[in-house]
């Protein structure tokens, strides 16, 4: 099972597309946890999580390590298809339990309060992530090393 999971192809389009993924998601899975690059940390995003969202507090700490495991994951071409799985399930999750509201379009020209976003940004991730879990991890991918061998 395992190693179906791991199986991918040798295209490097694959390696692109999680690389961009992975690079983008670790960032704003260490901004919740430490509060590094702007970020609120563990306390203000949990508050954020529990007293603006409304999600239980166990399904905040379970969005926090999908960013930070995922990401790494993607980084790292390993278990990619199942690290997609869990962050095109947070992505949807944010854009219907956050960003919907603000509507469709990122906050270019400041029409929404700061920090106020849509969803547009979502639904590239969550199609990249898709054709992760389609095509596995890529070249350059611990899946594709272990699939190899």
């Amino acid at each position: 099972m395992v190693r179906r999971l791991m199986a991918t192809t040798g295209r490097w389009e694959f390696t692109v597309l999680r690389l961009a993924v992975g690079i983008m998601i670790l960032p704003h899975g260490l901004q919740k946890v430490f509060g590094i690059w702007g970020g609120a940390g563990l306390v203000g995003i949990m508050s954020f999580f529990t007293n603006v969202v409304h999600i239980p507090a166990w399904l905040g700490y379970i969005v926090i390590a999908t960013e930070v495991v995922g990401g790494a994951a993607l980084i790292l071409g390993l278990l990619a298809r199942v690290a997609a799985f869990f962050l095109s399930c947070e992505m949807i999750g944010a854009a219907l339990l956050v960003h919907r509201p603000n509507g469709f379009f990122m906050n270019w020209e400041a029409h929404l309060p700061a920090g106020a976003e849509g969803f547009e940004f979502h639904i590239l991730v969550v199609a990249i992530l898709v054709a992760v879990m389609i095509g596995g991890a890529g070249a350059a991918s611990i899946d594709g090393a272990v699939s190899r061998s």
